[in-house]
């Protein structure tokens, strides 16, 4: 199946245009019924969120931590959606998951990041969703792999599942970083990019894992042109039973979702496009010329090569390598150029050149 051929039907909360975007909001897990209730409330109250979501099922890394009540969580979802009206939403990870949230009238379900990453999981919940076309959200995999995103939606397709939708919430990385999860926002733009139709709702909360980094971040997503957010907001946050520290009011959930810019794809001023379509003639000028500086670099590394392949010399030598890296990088921060740019860049650069260097 190519991504082309994923059958999608728009999501009608989300497709409808105000000057809010669409949001999911409430706790990390449903911890009982009265915070579900006092939660849910509120944020029902404030009129900024189309969907109320909720953990039954906590998956943890190690035995101990509070994994979730469990089933018996799907009641107090009902209660909240028969008191406030709001469509309610759960992770599942197996089918006895979804069985569970069928039989309790769960309105929408999203795949977890742990799940995501393993076909078996991905394959048994879609089969047991097949004939049942409810709204499924996919949060991508742990780790930057693109491939296993677009698997996982392609299995829930292929049983029949329609009402699709991503949701980026960043990836695990074994580096510091100012993040829980680094956003690698390239990754949702190029899944963008494969699949047009599909809505992609980023989930600030477990890419900043910081309740003061979360409006930064939904602000960069709106940007970016995704499709909404999903928003970890519990009653009382402290005393939250799992991710305390990205969790935030209703209340300052209601005061951030006023503070966000919705930004437009295009402007009404002709000046105004035409001044930005000057500007973008620039860069293209500008484009052209990196492409006939890097053609004649790759002209000297096949020249290069010819002198290895003469003279009986490897093609890939790591000490030249690591000096590439090591002066662009420098170069390019006495130019103001991010070094991470400059470091992708050449490492791009230099793979390509190896290529036609093994041509040779």
């Amino acid at each position: 199946m190519n991504t082309s051929d994923l059958h999608i039907i728009p999501n009608p909360l989300v497709a409808k245009k105000t000057d809010k975007p669409f949001l999911i909001a409430g706790p990390c897990s449903a911890e009982s019924r009265a915070q579900v209730l006092e939660t849910g409330r509120a944020i029902a109250a404030k009129g900024d969120a189309s969907i109320f979501r909720a953990g039954v099922w906590k998956p943890r890394t190690r035995p101990g931590s509070f994994e979730g009540i469990g089933e018996p969580a799907l009641a107090w979802l009902q209660d909240l959606k028969a008191e406030t009206g709001m469509p309610v939403a759960t992770e599942v990870a197996n089918a006895q998951h979804v069985e569970a949230c069928l039989k309790n009238n769960i309105d929408y379900l999203w795949i977890g990041a742990r799940t995501t990453v393993n076909p078996f999981y991905v394959q048994e919940i879609a089969e047991a969703l097949r004939g049942v076309d409810i709204p499924v959200l996919v949060k991508n995999p742990l780790h930057p792999d693109i491939g296993l995103w677009i698997g996982a939606l392609e299995r829930f397709n292929k049983c029949g599942i329609n009402q699709l939708m991503a949701i980026h919430r960043g990836f695990y990385s074994y580096e510091a970083a100012p993040y829980r999860n680094v956003p690698k926002w390239d990754l949702a733009i190029k899944l963008k990019r494969s699949i047009p139709n599909l809505p992609i709702i980023c989930d600030p909360s477990h890419i900043a894992g910081d309740a003061n980094l979360i409006s930064e971040i939904s602000q960069i997503a709106l940007d970016l042109d995704m499709d909404g957010l999903m928003i970890e907001s519990h009653c009382d946050p402290k005393l939250a039973l799992s991710d305390a520290k990205q969790q935030i009011t209703p209340d300052v959930l209601h005061q951030l979702m006023s503070d966000l810019n919705m930004p437009k794809a295009t402007h009404e001023s002709d000046a105004f496009n035409r001044n930005l379509n000057n500007m973008r003639s620039v860069i293209d000028k500008y484009d052209d010329e990196i492409l006939n500086v890097i053609q004649k670099r790759m002209e000297m590394v096949a020249e290069i090569g010819k002198v290895k392949k003469e003279n009986n010399i490897m093609t890939f030598q790591i000490q030249r390598f690591f000096h590439i890296l090591k002066t662009r990088k420098s170069t390019g921060l006495e130019l103001g150029l991010s070094k991470e740019m400059v470091y992708e860049l050449f490492e791009l650069i230099h793979k390509h050149s190896i290529n036609i260097q093994n041509k040779i």
